[in-house]
């Protein structure tokens, strides 16, 4: 399974999740990438710190959205509903692939250059909508 995980940087939400998913589920190929992401960028300050806290491996590089990776993707979860449809407006031969991690519950917060609380926040946010999201996917 190819799991692709989109936010807007790709420095916050979308590693955090890659690195979340990774860990839970080492034998699927992950990775994140960013609708306006500066490639090579690393990580945000809070996303490594809260990362480090839980024990969870991380080595990051941010990634632009490209049609590559979409077409490298089974599945592609984004951080928010806007990020869907803007995926969906520039790349929709890939819409069947798309959807928001959350659904029908709203966004996932996005805690750029916000205090070390934001981030623990946005991880139990992401921990929970994965495990909800694989729970789902192995009653299939």
């Amino acid at each position: 399974m190819n799991i692709l995980f989109v936010c807007t940087g790709n420095t916050c939400r979308s590693p955090m999740a890659e690195a979340i998913l990774r860990q839970k589920k080492p034998e699927w190929k992950v990775k994140s990438a960013g609708l306006y992401a500066s490639p090579g960028a690393p990580a945000s300050r809070g996303t490594t710190a809260i990362l480090n806290e839980k024990g969870i491996p991380h080595n990051h590089a941010a990634a632009q959205v490209t049609e590559d990776l979409l077409e490298w993707a089974d599945l592609v979860m984004t951080m928010t509903a806007s990020h869907k449809q803007l995926i969906d407006v520039h790349f929709p031969q890939f819409r069947h692939k798309v959807r928001p991690l959350k659904e029908a519950d709203g966004d996932v917060a996005d805690p750029f250059g916000g205090p070390d609380a934001e981030y623990r926040k946005t991880y139990e946010e992401l921990d929970l909508y994965i495990s909800r999201w694989l729970e789902r996917e192995t009653r299939k």
